[in-house]
């Protein structure tokens, strides 16, 4: 019974020929449910049809390219099912650009399958973990549950990937703030990432929550952290 509750249903979405045959070769076992897509349409119909645990999603795809693919799938299905998206684009901007579109996790190409599996099933475990109660700060909460944020006068978004991960860190020290390395720690656990990676996913989620209310909420401590801060903060 343990054994067909630890699978993993995972869709790959890839047009390079080669590496899409690695890719289905290598998760090829008993714990992988597999599915495939060569092209962002195909992608889109699989992801209305069917319910997956990861996606692997190929950002370069013909017709319509791996962005769109992953802001239809937050936006239009409000869909939060992990995706890590591929790519041979290191620039620091097309990293953003998944981000903001709603990627988990970015990988840039070339790179060794182990470490996609060890990132494929670290998203899966973290998405089907046991949730936490709701959290709150001054005049607003934040639901682990569903990932909503709600302000009181301002209304609910709801957020998904690592974005959510960082925002519940956040209101869990708030009124304290969280250190660069601590965060890494928290929402990436013993898996080492940059500081740029880091920095562009908050840079992100507050661009999110800036264009959604209004106000940024995460203020930079420079050289130390970053630090929640309520909506009650900005209007001193």
């Amino acid at each position: 019974m343990t054994l067909f509750q630890d699978r993993i249903s995972l869709l790959i979405v890839e047009d390079h020929v080669a590496l899409a045959q690695n890719l289905l070769e290598f998760f090829d076992d008993h714990r992988y449910v597999l599915d495939f897509a060569s092209d962002g349409l195909t992608a889109i119909h699989l992801l209305a049809t069917n319910s997956y645990d990861v996606i692997v999603l190929d950002v370069m795809l013909p017709g319509v390219s791996g962005f769109e693919v992953c802001r239809r799938l937050r936006q239009d299905m409000a869909c939060t099912t992990p995706v890590i998206m591929m790519t041979a684009k290191d620039q620091i901007q097309d990293k953003t650009t998944g981000f903001l579109q709603g990627a988990d996790d970015y990988l840039v190409k070339p790179f060794d399958l182990r470490e996609l599996k060890l990132r494929v099933d670290a998203l899966h475990k973290r998405q089907s973990g046991v949730k936490a109660s709701l959290l709150r700060a001054p005049g607003l909460s934040f639901d682990p549950g569903t990932l909503e944020v709600h302000l009181d006068d301002r209304g609910t978004i709801e957020l998904s990937g690592i974005a959510a991960r960082i925002f519940e860190e956040l209101i869990k020290a708030y009124p304290d703030f969280l250190s660069y390395e601590h965060l890494q720690d928290k929402v990436w656990g013993e898996r080492e990432v940059d500081m740029n990676t880091l920095r562009t996913h908050v840079y992100a989620l507050r661009k999110h929550l800036q264009d959604n209310f209004g106000i940024p909420m995460i203020k930079t401590l420079h050289g130390r952290g970053y630090r929640l801060m309520p909506p009650h903060s900005f209007d001193r």
